[in-house]
């Protein structure tokens, strides 16, 4: 039976999942682009565009990490300098 009960709180009305859709279609560039409205993109587009669009957030941080280093290694600064900064830039 509780079970049944956190299923049902758990669900959410189609016009909280459609709230919901154009958030996230306002958040993500792509899709924000392309329509104000849920209705001429399906769900499963959204979701798989923000996840593209996670993806490539992603990557762009390990990329700019990676040239952070680099910059960091060819500057002269010391090592208590350079933990603050790590530290700062982790926050």
């Amino acid at each position: 039976m509780s079970s049944q009960r956190s299923s049902r709180t758990s669900r959410f009305t189609e016009k909280e999942i459609n709230d919901m859709m154009l958030r996230l279609q306002a958040l993500v560039p792509q899709l924000n682009q392309r329509s104000n409205s849920t209705a001429s993109m399906s769900v499963m587009m959204i979701i798989k565009e923000t996840c593209s669009h996670i993806n490539r957030l992603q990557k762009e941080v390990e990329d700019l990490g990676k040239r952070l280093a680099e910059l960091m290694d060819s500057v002269d600064i010391s090592v208590i300098d350079q933990e603050s900064l790590t530290r700062l830039l982790q926050d």
